[in-house]
């Protein structure tokens, strides 16, 4: 675990937030990979959880301009909506980009709620309260449970059963610490029961469902078996799990890409449902493919290649997650 916990500290910057990893082209920072990359710390005695909040908080405060216009009137076009990655210093970075990211922002919002709920002082002062609720009154505004979105993966835009499920796991985390309308999750709750199990009108199955399980703890115990079924069967490969059928990213000869961090996440998820055996096994099939060093890729290309993206703060720590969760050896602090 110290390995692993060093390897996620390299990507850890002055501020609390994380880059998604050291290479050129995710030296960046976004807020979903901000949240995943201190997951493990969630219930660590460290403050590394915290901090990183403090980060988001900061941006948002940067940006709460924006907020204040999008909690009365709904964005138009993409980079008037929150922005999904930002540069080092978390500022805006003028370039085109996907920023309609709703799961984003209701990852945030669960990350706040569940540090509360564990004892964490998730707030420095009035303000970063007055931010939060801003940012429950923008997904309001958005209309979230029927936005198109560009999804996890940042790329078409439709409306996606992870992202909406993203924002009801949010807006339920926060409930007793924000305004949260009751109408507001009915809604939410209200689209997944339609799209489910699938991911959105174009994908039967994807990977980012597994958020609807680990963490969220969102669905019932039979729609995460199916949605464990559905992923198992048509995604899993041999170093990794695919995000899709026919995802382009990282194909080579038709062959798509198998993600890293899908082994551990499948690990957690059968653990929430209590299947300890079926997260044994998705340890050892992480061990296989976790290098010595900790530096856990992104993904492998064609089957047993690693991509640039090595190491990737999601990747590292969702293995740090789920060794935990099997061999019970803590996190560092």
């Amino acid at each position: 675990m110290k390995t692993l916990h060093g390897v996620l500290d390299t990507m850890r910057l002055e501020n609390g937030a994380y880059l998604a990893s050291t290479s050129q082209d995710y030296n960046y920072v976004w807020i979903r990979d901000i949240v995943y990359a201190v997951l493990p710390y969630l219930h660590s005695r460290c403050d590394r959880y915290e901090q990183a909040f403090y980060a988001l908080f900061d941006l948002f405060r940067r940006y709460e301009w924006k907020l204040d216009i999008h909690t009365k009137q709904k964005p138009v076009f993409p980079f008037e909506h929150i922005h999904a990655r930002y540069a080092k210093d978390l500022t805006e970075m003028p370039v085109p980009w996907g920023h309609v990211q709703n799961d984003s922002i209701g990852l945030f919002l669960w990350g706040v709620g569940e540090g509360v709920r564990v004892g964490k002082p998730m707030f420095r002062d009035a303000i970063d309260r007055a931010i939060l609720q801003k940012i429950v009154n923008y997904l309001s505004c958005l209309e979230y449970w029927h936005c198109e979105d560009n999804g996890m993966w940042e790329e078409n835009m439709e409306i996606h059963a992870s992202s909406v499920g993203a924002c009801v796991a949010g807006l339920k985390s926060v409930q007793l610490i924000a305004y949260v309308p009751d109408s507001l999750i009915e809604n939410g709750l209200r689209t997944l029961s339609y799209l489910l199990p699938r991911e959105s009108v174009s994908k039967e199955t994807d990977l980012a469902l597994l958020s609807l399980i680990y963490p969220y703890q969102l669905v019932t115990r039979n729609m995460a078996k199916r949605i464990l079924a559905d992923v198992t069967h048509q995604l899993e490969r041999t170093y990794g799990v695919i995000r899709y059928k026919g995802d382009l990213y990282y194909n080579e000869h038709d062959r798509e890409a198998e993600w890293c961090f899908g082994f551990p996440w499948l690990g957690m998820c059968y653990a929430v449902l209590g299947e300890d055996e079926m997260a044994r096994a998705y340890w050892e099939k992480t061990q296989r493919i976790c290098p010595p060093d900790g530096k856990v890729p992104e993904l492998y290309i064609g089957g047993n290649r690693p991509n640039g993206n090595t190491p990737l703060a999601w990747s590292v720590a969702m293995t740090m997650i789920l060794k935990r969760q099997v061999t019970k050896e803590q996190i560092p602090v």
